[in-house]
């Protein structure tokens, strides 16, 4: 009987969905499912790790470690051959050094595929997967374009057995795939490598759930899928409705979907109505119509309206298929569609074929990164020599001597080593911005003893993990109260504004209505923005309306967003981002209004 795979994590903390959740309640979302019985939970890959370094909030080592406390279902990490979560290669010694530290951090199935399907590239990884005893999954990249591009992966499945993988991948990042097809494949691939085989799909086709019922009918033993929510607005496989079908053809899986439905109703709560950036439907009729991710149409047609040129897409898309032929077939799985896409759309806007080319595309071309399936055009292949000639060779991934002496001791372990390695200065500033976070932990509380501020973590930690709205102790002369987010502020009456401004909306009479000041629910510190570099939520005199979030507070490594209670104008903002705050310490104050806008 086949076995799911979840994926909601992982979509959940990278883009464009990265932020929305906070830590303690995707958490608690994975308590949910750690119940649901499925074979695995796929908590984070390359989009994880970017958006994690990119935001500057929490190491995604430390999400992976959190989650694991929570689960006891197997952890699953996505990666992309030698260039494991990142979007350029390492080294043989990084590469044993990430396996090394994801094992140590609690994953237990390594989800490997190669962008270009050289399966070559998947030998250095695979052997540090099973030299630290994990499950070690080898995908094959599914995409259409090619003639026998199927046939391409049947041969490519007899090379993984040598590997040590304990099971082969069809991984489909188009939803290029047809039911008979995947049918086929799955046999096919199971015959050729002789292991079992399990199925990814996703893409805007809408040919993803007969695509995996057939994949089980031909005998796939694992197939991923998602909550309801984001298969709708990502265009997955919903895991309520795969686990119902399968059951009624006679193929249960064992998984509880009421558990399901449980927890597609705590991601809808952070989800709400705001769209999600790669859905919007003439994107999705183009991705499925030239068989593209989604994902990457979404992004060209941002980077064409970037340049006031949002009705050149399909010219882009022409020319992304053409770039793609002409540069050897390889999949558009990451990083590779979206070096093909950069090079299109400089080839559309210069109005100039191969004028310019990106560094990643001469790589790609000279071989750094591997064999794709194809010969590269050889006209294609002149013009980028040169225009290469006089250029320097692209450097070899730097060792892990070099990565320690650039960073000036600044990684204090292994992990964060690997880190610097794969994400370069983005990651640097990641590390500085948790050291600097980490380093106030000193004046937690007002600069209580020790002692007593490892007590207020752990009743700040009781709070978060349990459905308690607030805690308070007194303990030798220290009284300390512990509020969730979500439990109601004390209001207190404020002298209304003398006059209205003019076109402001008009201010109401405290005695109809009392301002609200806005204070600390829990000992943390106080964020502005959702992200460095980010807008802040709110600013003084803006109109906000109940359950719009005001800041994050960050406590025990965890982020909550405090939400206003009730409607008005903010009038005053006490903290400044970054500052360590106290429970009880004043924020917000907020000036009631006649009337609220409509989130």
């Amino acid at each position: 009987m086949p076995r799911l795979v979840d994926t909601t994590i992982r979509l959940l903390s990278q883009e464009p969905l990265a932020g929305r959740m906070p830590t303690a309640d995707l958490l608690a979302l994975a308590e949910v499912l750690d119940t649901a019985g499925f074979a695995c939970l796929e908590v984070s890959g390359g989009g994880v790790f970017d958006s994690a370094v990119r935001r500057g909030v929490e190491s995604p080592w430390e999400r992976i470690r959190a989650l694991k406390s929570r689960t006891k279902t197997p952890l699953g990490l996505a990666l992309r051959g030698c260039f494991l979560v990142g979007s350029r290669p390492v080294g043989a010694d990084f590469v044993r050094r990430f396996v090394a530290s994801a094992a140590e951090n609690g994953i237990d199935v390594f989800r490997l595929h190669d962008p270009l399907n050289d399966v070559s590239n998947l030998r250095e990884a695979g052997e540090a997967i099973v030299g630290a005893g994990k499950e070690f999954h080898a995908g094959l990249v599914y995409s259409p374009g090619q003639t026998g591009a199927g046939d391409a992966l049947v041969e490519q499945a007899k090379e993984l057995g040598e590997l040590g993988a304990n099971r082969a991948l069809i991984h489909d990042p188009t939803g290029g795939l047809e039911p008979h097809q995947s049918g086929e494949l799955v046999a096919q691939i199971a015959e050729a490598s002789g292991l079992p085989v399990g199925f990814y799909c996703q893409g805007a086709a809408g040919m993803g759930l007969a695509d995996s019922l057939e994949a089980a009918r031909a005998g796939a033993d694992l197939i991923a899928c998602a909550l309801y929510p984001l298969a709708l607005s990502l265009h997955r496989v919903a895991g309520e409705s795969l686990a119902s079908a399968l059951a009624g053809m006679g193929m249960g899986t064992g998984v509880d979907v009421a558990r399901l439905w449980e927890a597609s109703d705590l991601v809808d709560e952070h989800l709400e109505d705001v769209p999600i950036a790669p859905l919007a439907p003439r994107l999705a009729v183009r991705a499925a119509e030239y068989d593209l991710p989604a994902g990457l149409v979404a992004a060209l047609d941002g980077q064409l309206r970037s340049h006031a040129a949002d009705d050149r897409l399909l010219e882009v898309l022409d020319e992304l298929t053409l770039i793609r032929g002409e540069a050897g077939w390889p999949p558009l799985a990451a990083p590779i569609g979206q070096i093909l896409a950069s090079q299109a759309l400089i080839h559309v806007l210069s109005a100039r074929r191969y004028g310019t080319v990106v560094d990643e595309f001469r790589s790609l071309v000279q071989g750094r990164y591997g064999k794709p399936p194809s010969a590269i055009d050889p006209t294609v292949a002149r013009a980028v020599a040169l225009l290469s000639d006089g250029l320097p060779l692209d450097e070899d991934p730097p060792s892990a001597e070099d990565v320690r002496a650039e960073a000036e001791g600044l990684a204090a372990s292994e992990e964060e080593l690997v880190l610097i390695a794969l994400f370069g200065d983005e990651a640097e500033a990641l590390l500085h911005s948790i050291r600097a976070r980490h380093s106030r932990d000193d004046s937690l509380a007002g600069g209580v003893d020790q002692t007593r501020a490892e007590r207020i973590r752990e009743l700040v930690r009781i709070v978060q993990e349990s459905g308690v709205a607030e805690v308070e102790i007194e303990d030798d002369g220290m009284r300390v109260s512990v509020r969730r987010a979500d439990a109601p502020a004390p209001l207190q009456l404020v002298t209304p504004l003398a006059e209205e401004e003019p076109g402001e909306l008009p201010i109401l009479p405290a005695a109809a209505l009392a301002a609200s000041r806005i204070e600390s629910p829990m000992v943390g510190v106080f964020y502005r923005a959702p992200e460095p570099g980010s807008p802040p939520f709110v600013e003084i005199g803006d109109v906000v309306a109940a359950g719009q979030t005001l800041c994050l507070l960050e406590a025990m490594k965890l982020f909550n967003e405090l939400k206003a209670e009730s409607g008005g104008r903010v009038t005053a903002i006490h903290v400044e981002n970054g500052q360590p705050i106290e429970f009880g310490q004043l924020l917000f104050e907020l000036e009631p209004i006649a009337a609220l806008p409509v989130l």
